[in-house]
């Protein structure tokens, strides 16, 4: 069967990167931005590295920061409805994931307006044009979504998630500098490091999975699990790497898909408000274990790109037991909870499990995973 592989058109990586929005803004002729930050990045400055660079150039823009943590339907339309009230030609999403997804929708819906409701972009949508140009700068490690297909929605009213694919939301640039990642706090540092160590291995192993993806995923998990509790320190050498890492997982994950951790986490954060990357943690351990059987001799590789010793030595029951392990240490080691006590309540157990097989991606997910399942495994971090 044909594979297909989409990736940002260009990227900058490294500390000084975003020194090239300004001369690929001009090289497009870009007339004004939307400048699109959540609230606490714009109050502690974080932002201002970026528009400084603007205000230097006599470059226009308005900054739009009505984006939370978990964008909802409502922060997509209003964010339009800013878009075109400020005469922008062209986004400039800073943030993490929430910044980046409502800037796609933004986009996606600016230049596909019959998917103004939001929801019909649930999926696989059909939509028709590319969206409204996006030059992506993240500040956390973690999501990717600077050079993923998909973004991820909240639906206030029906308590979910909604994941959207669409290779025509992929921001045309990509301005991975750790510079705009050296002011995260320790706890979502260990989180988004957690979420993009879960994109490495869900992609690895996912059924989507092949020689292309599996070499970005398994250089990911290299670089990631060798490299948070760096990061987690606030040393400027992990940092520096974890933005590394999370951009290789997102290359492959965006193009296999994802299992059965994100679609089972993103009913917490819908349901809860729990943070994505703290449920993705929690759940990634005990659902590997779950797959192990599907993996082939996949764990053997997750375990020695860890930098667990002998791998070549153990069974296939050792060495799936010792990749499981390896996981479970280094959320422990970045402070992530190791359950859902006080998180999930057993009267929402159905709800939940019924949301997560809904999801986009629990169709990728290696091991077939019945309902029941899906709430013996909640039940069983409870």
């Amino acid at each position: 069967m044909p594979y297909r592989f989409c990736l940002n058109p260009v990227s900058y990586h490294g500390f000084g990167a975003i020194e090239n929005i300004v001369p690929e803004v001009k090289s497009h002729g870009f007339k004004k931005a939307m400048v699109a930050s959540d609230p606490g990045l714009v109050k502690f400055g974080v932002t201002k590295l970026v528009t400084d660079l603007l205000d230097e150039a006599g470059l226009a823009y308005e900054v739009y920061s009505e984006i939370k943590p978990n964008p909802t339907i409502q922060n997509v339309q209003d964010g339009v409805k800013a878009f075109k009230r400020m005469g922008a030609d062209y986004i400039i999403a800073i943030g993490g994931g929430s910044s980046m997804d409502t800037s796609k929708a933004i986009g996606i819906i600016n230049t596909n307006p019959e998917f103004a409701d939001v929801r019909s972009l649930e999926g696989v949508a059909p939509t028709k044009n590319p969206c409204t140009p996006i030059i992506a700068v993240p500040t956390t490690a973690g999501t990717a979504a600077e050079v993923t297909i998909n973004y991820v929605i909240t639906d206030v009213e029906k308590h979910r998630k909604f994941v959207c694919v669409d290779p025509h939301d992929m921001p045309i640039i990509a301005v991975i500098d750790p510079k705009m990642m050296m002011t995260m706090p320790k706890s979502l540092v260990a989180a988004t490091g957690m979420d993009a160590l879960t994109h490495a291995i869900e992609g690895y192993i996912t059924k989507g999975a092949w020689e292309l993806s599996d070499m970005f995923h398994l250089e990911a998990i290299r670089i990631i699990s060798h490299n948070i509790v760096s990061s987690y320190k606030g040393e400027q050498k992990g940092r520096e790497e974890m933005a590394l890492g999370q951009y290789v997982a997102g290359m492959g994950f965006s193009n296999v898909g994802l299992g059965l951790v994100h679609a089972m986490a993103h009913p917490l954060s819908a349901f809860y408000d729990t943070p994505h990357g703290v449920a993705c943690s929690i759940l990634l351990p005990t659902v590997m274990a779950w797959n192990a059987p599907a993996t082939g001799e996949k764990y053997r590789e997750i375990a020695r790109v860890m930098g667990v010793k002998d791998v070549d030595k153990m069974s296939q029951e050792e060495y799936r037991k010792a990749a499981v392990d390896a996981v479970q240490q280094l959320s422990i080691t970045v402070g992530i909870p190791k359950d859902l006590k006080g998180i999930v309540k057993e009267k929402d157990l159905d709800f939940l499990a019924q949301s997560a097989v809904d999801d986009a991606c629990f169709p990728g997910n290696p091991r077939e995973t019945s309902k029941a399942e899906v709430i013996a495994l909640y039940r069983s971090l409870m």
